[in-house]
């Protein structure tokens, strides 16, 4: 391995559990003309991203939250051995056979095999949902497949620039690929070494291609941020990937629910299959998270096929049990006859797949 190829932290003989390595995971800042084309976006006011309607990301009733923190007696964590399937060398590798192929590798971390792309979702492969190793939520489980024993990939979309979805240490250690993301987000990208000429920055409605895949932002409601040091200056977007037989939709994060979401659909004229975020989701910050209820609200408004629920099992950052998701997703999805799509960590599955129930029991 060549010397511009290794990780960041090795690199700079930083720790990835060191002062200078928290810092340096707070990320980039936005300036100069990456600042200038931000400036054109109909949803910059000139300091920050704001959504087209009021998204306040308050928290209500925090004295109530407090208590169910303390007292709410929710399986927040398993406390059985996690299961995961660990892929067998050479079985990520596209061309064997179907148009879509799907691997969760956890939380919004998902391997997409698009009509011979491949193309990585949010990849948080590291021990925290933080910028630091030591302190914050921790991962139920390791990463099914490291970093470095991913095939060689045309894109890694990042939605937006939270702890949870966009990572140093995975980053880090990411190269010759193309980086997608929403406006602003580049800047983190390239303070941890990622050639400029491998980002695209792209604001909603905006479109790029990857190795024959049209990969769109489209609108979510939301907000950004890594905290102090880094900058305000960054967007967020869920993502629609058509390809020439099959297609993608992923959510990013959104919430709360509202009618907007039906233009995606509209535009795109539905898709095979939605990834949508349906974890860490509580009434009392419902303008941050849909929930498995508003999930399936948006997987119909997007006209998915099967919907495959995301953004659980790996980090707990919710007051409700770890489990909680899926089990209410599986409820719903019998109850409409929606098409749900919910492998092991690990597994690649065909769009079809079903639900493998590995969770039950599991407390």
């Amino acid at each position: 391995m060549s010397s511009d190829t290794l990780p960041i932290a090795q690199a700079t003989g930083l720790c990835e559990c060191g002062a200078k390595a928290g810092l340096l995971a707070l990320g980039g800042q936005v300036t100069g003309a990456r600042l200038e084309r931000i400036q054109d976006s109909p949803h910059f006011d000139g300091k920050r991203f704001k959504n087209p309607i009021p998204t306040p990301q308050g928290i209500t009733d925090a004295g109530g939250l407090a208590w169910e923190y303390m007292a709410g007696g929710q399986e927040r964590e398993p406390t059985d051995p996690f299961p995961i399937l660990t892929p067998e060398t050479g079985s990520l590798v596209p061309g064997q056979g179907e148009d879509l192929r799907i691997t969760w590798l956890g939380h919004s971390s998902v391997l997409i095999e698009l009509d011979g792309a491949l193309i990585l979702t949010d990849p948080v492969f590291g021990p925290r949902a933080a910028p630091v190793s030591w302190m914050g939520p921790k991962r139920f489980h390791p990463a099914p497949v490291p970093v470095e024993k991913l095939p060689p990939l045309d894109a890694v979309i990042v939605s937006h620039d939270h702890y949870d979805h966009l990572d140093f240490p995975t980053i880090s250690k990411l190269r010759g690929t193309r980086f997608i993301t929403a406006l602003g987000v580049g800047a983190h990208l390239e303070a941890w070494g990622v050639p400029a000429e491998d980002i695209t920055e792209l604001g909603w409605w905006q479109a790029t291609e990857v190795a024959g895949v049209e990969i769109t932002a489209t609108p979510s409601r939301h907000f950004a941020g890594r905290g102090p040091g880094a900058s305000a200056a960054t967007f967020w977007a869920s993502w629609a990937m058509r390809g020439p037989r099959s297609s993608v939709w992923f959510s990013g994060d959104t919430g709360p629910y509202d009618e907007g979401f039906r233009e995606i659909g509209e535009r795109f004229g539905g898709f095979d299959l939605s990834l949508i975020e349906a974890g860490a989701w509580n009434a009392r910050w419902g303008n941050i998270h849909l929930g498995p209820d508003n999930a399936l609200k948006v997987h119909e408004q997007i006209r998915g096929g099967t919907f495959m629920p995301v953004h659980w099992g790996t980090f707990n950052l919710a007051t409700h049990a770890w489990d909680e998701p899926i089990r209410r997703a599986m409820q719903l999805a019998e109850a409409g006859d929606i098409e749900l799509l919910a492998p092991m960590m690990g597994e690649t599955v065909h769009r079809e797949r079903g639900v493998a129930e590995y969770w039950r029991g599991r407390r």
